[in-house]
């Protein structure tokens, strides 16, 4: 049987073929019409629309009712095929296609009130985007610093652009216009690696050499409002919640280390652990933080007990993770060093499975503002979109079955990889 592809995206019968079982149906409908009641008939030939055709077929169902029941007999195995056939290959392909850069990309960011998303590179330059789900144009370039960018965020009006880089430089650029807007040079003495905006006057950066800093923007003079440090290692991420009374970051030197930003002092570091802490997220309202190591395992704390996690989840793979994003109040994505993007419910604590995939390892990873498309940067120089909608009615109660060689290959839509197993439930 040969299948072909219609004009709505279906499976449809090679013409040839399709047109000698509609031959045959018809001479034996029309041969028991002649005989039986043909006073009470269509002819065939009399057939001029859509609506006479339906009428014939209707009239006619007793007559041709065995022909057609040997027909679906014959091909409801071939039908059944092509269905699952045809649901493999609509798996969420509603989302934009993928970005090739130049030079590595070093962050990604989605802007929050359009369908817009910043790169930043290692050249240092930030390039704008458009997407939609079936183009991805380049809109701008900003050629900001002259060394390596490390992060890059919007404000809450998603009218200015932060960006920090090697070259020590905080810089605001003004969306509209394109133009900076404030520089801070010389914001650090080491190189800057990560920072937090927080509401539309305060943000907070982290460099190489564990100091974190604290900047208001209503301030005149570009100094910080204090400055701390408190790690003995790089600071690879900073979170705040909306009360904005604690900065909890995460440091290479393992350890989790919090503090008072009105009281500007240190509030408490946690015990030490024996891996990196690379990244962080809010969960439950912001009533838990969960933190990402280098080994592979997640810590969960709860907010205003930052001295010793609540909760452990033993790595899947040992491979380290690099960064993390909430989809849920319960489900987190990581994306990790083997490049590969996955999913886990946090309460009750189970892998959902595999979101997508990068040949290389993951470095980036960002969240639209309604939740329903995130982004995804490796090594390779590629920016992936994955349609993730599908967790606002996925039951993360339900567990993979097997074991945990079952669990690190379970595939969710995202994936564009239908499960074996999935693909042949379809068809009992």
């Amino acid at each position: 049987m040969n299948l072909n592809k219609g004009h709505s995206g279906n499976f449809v019968l090679d013409n040839e073929e399709n047109n000698n079982l509609d031959s045959d149906a018809s001479n034996d409908s029309i041969q028991t019409l002649s005989e039986d009641s043909s006073s009470s008939s269509y002819d065939i030939d009399d057939i001029d629309n859509e609506d006479d055709e339906e009428l014939f077929h209707s009239n006619n169902a007793h007559t041709s009712g065995s022909t057609e029941s040997i027909l679906l007999s014959a091909s409801e195995e071939e039908d059944e095929v092509v269905k699952a056939i045809i649901r493999s290959k609509d798996i969420n392909t509603n989302h934009p296609p993928p970005i090739k850069t130049e030079d590595h990309v070093v962050d990604i960011c989605f802007h929050p009130n359009s369908n817009m998303m910043a790169v930043a590179d290692i050249a240092g330059d930030v390039y704008l985007f458009k997407y939609n789900n079936t183009e991805t144009d380049l809109i701008s370039t900003l050629e900001l610093h002259l060394k390596a960018c490390r992060d890059i965020e919007f404000n809450d009006s998603g009218t200015t652009l932060f960006s920090t880089a090697k070259d020590l430089c905080v810089m605001l650029t003004d969306l509209e216009t394109e133009k900076l807007i404030r520089l801070y040079e010389n914001a650090h003495e080491k190189p800057i690696y990560t920072m937090t905006v927080i509401g539309e006057h305060m943000f907070a950066t982290g460099d190489d050499d564990g100091v974190v800093k604290m900047w208001d923007l209503r301030q005149r003079e570009n100094k910080p409002i204090f400055s701390l440090k408190k790690m003995e290692d790089y600071v690879s991420a900073i979170v705040t919640n909306k009360e904005g009374k604690y900065l909890v970051c995460a440091s290479g030197d393992g350890c989790l280390t919090t503090f008072n930003i009105p009281g500007k002092k240190l509030h408490v570091q946690s015990e030490e652990y024996q891996e990196e802490l690379t990244c962080l997220g809010l969960f439950k309202y912001e009533t838990k933080i969960l933190v990402g190591t280098g080994k592979g395992k997640m810590y969960v704390y709860n907010w205003g007990e930052f001295g010793l996690h609540s909760d452990e989840f033993p790595n899947l793979t040992k491979k380290a993770i690099n960064c993390m994003i909430p989809i849920t109040e319960n489900v987190v994505i990581t994306g990790g060093e083997d490049g590969i993007l996955r999913a886990t419910s946090l309460f009750p604590h189970h892998h959902l499975g595999i979101v997508g995939e990068h040949s290389l390892s993951i470095e980036a990873l960002d969240v639209n503002s309604d939740g329903t498309l995130i982004a995804s940067s490796s090594h390779d120089y590629d920016i992936k979109f994955w349609n993730v909608q599908y967790f606002e009615t996925l039951d993360v109660s339900k567990r993979v079955k097997g074991g945990k060689q079952r669990q690190l290959k379970h595939n969710l839509p995202s994936s564009k990889i239908d499960n074996a197993s999935t693909f042949f439930l379809d068809l009992q």
